[in-house]
């Protein structure tokens, strides 16, 4: 049975990947679940022991505070990406590690605005054999209070209108409980990072996440990874739909071809806050 599970082919987008028992070990240095198999690897960080508040909205872990780190290519020759929530005395220690161990730190910056405590949101770039990047990045998360090990239980069911928001925005997700996560492909292109090309998909993918607050009141967040030249037209669409713009910055020093992330904070109905997001959505598309 062994045999034949380390045979299976899968496809991904035309290509053909195959099950490599390394990514289990990577899995197991980083304490997280093993990654799906897909044409990258990615693992996540939720920051569970934070009690986070922007306003009267205490921010869901699966809205704003789940950090990631994802590798690509092959396991002698890995890209990895990452996206860690920190405290802001954390930052340092993560730092110290990573760039100790030349892995690069691209942007330590902020993706809301004006919640207590304060959160920071670190994003860094590494290449090299992928169980040696794995253990520099045990170390650095093992300087957080990051909690890891830990088995999810189930989903709780879904308190959004589901259909609703897929429909509406023209995207599938995942819904747990009081929280929906969805993911836009605004850039189709691979993302040039050092000597690798990382998926769009890892690289430049735009989260959208909701979060229920009561019955008739969501808030929205995430960002919008762009080129350059696809930013004005996003920054004028979620004005028009009364969206607050929290962030616009790289999460890259250097990419090909570069990109800006836009952040955003919605906070309405459910219909009003869907309807003004999918409006930025087409801006971006066209």
């Amino acid at each position: 049975m062994l045999a034949l599970s380390l045979s299976v082919l899968v496809s991904v987008a035309g290509a053909i990947v195959q099950p490599d028992p390394v990514w289990d070990s990577v899995a197991a240095i980083l304490k997280a679940p093993p990654a799906p198999i897909t044409a990258y690897h990615r693992f996540g960080f939720p920051r569970t022991d934070l009690t986070v508040k922007v306003g009267d909205v205490t921010v869901a872990t699966g809205l704003a505070l789940g950090g990631w780190v994802g590798f690509s290519g092959p396991a002698d020759d890995a890209a990895v990406i990452g996206d860690l929530v920190v405290r802001p005395d954390e930052a340092a220690g993560v730092t110290n590690i990573l760039m100790g161990r030349s892995v690069t730190v691209t942007a330590i910056h902020n993706h809301l605005t004006g919640e207590s405590p304060e959160v920071v949101y670190l994003h860094f770039v590494g290449e090299g054999p992928a169980l040696d990047l794995a253990r520099t990045i045990d170390a650095a998360i093992a300087t957080t209070a990051t909690p890891r090990g830990i088995k999810p239980g189930p989903p709780a069911p879904p308190v959004l209108d589901t259909a609703a928001v897929f429909n509406g925005l023209g995207l599938r997700g995942r819904a747990a409980g009081a929280v929906i996560n969805l993911t836009a492909q605004l850039i189709q292109v691979p993302i040039r990072v050092g000597h690798h090309d990382l998926p769009a998909a890892l690289a430049a993918a735009s989260p959208i996440n909701l979060q229920a607050v009561s019955a008739g009141r969501v808030v929205a967040t995430g960002d919008f990874a762009l080129t350059g030249a696809m930013a004005p037209a996003v920054l004028l669409a979620l004005r028009a739909a009364g969206i607050a713009v929290t962030a616009i910055h790289s999460h890259f020093i250097t990419s090909a071809p570069s990109l800006v992330y836009i952040h955003f904070w919605a906070d309405g109905p459910l219909a009003t806050v869907v309807t003004g997001l999918g409006a930025v959505l087409d801006a971006a598309r066209s």
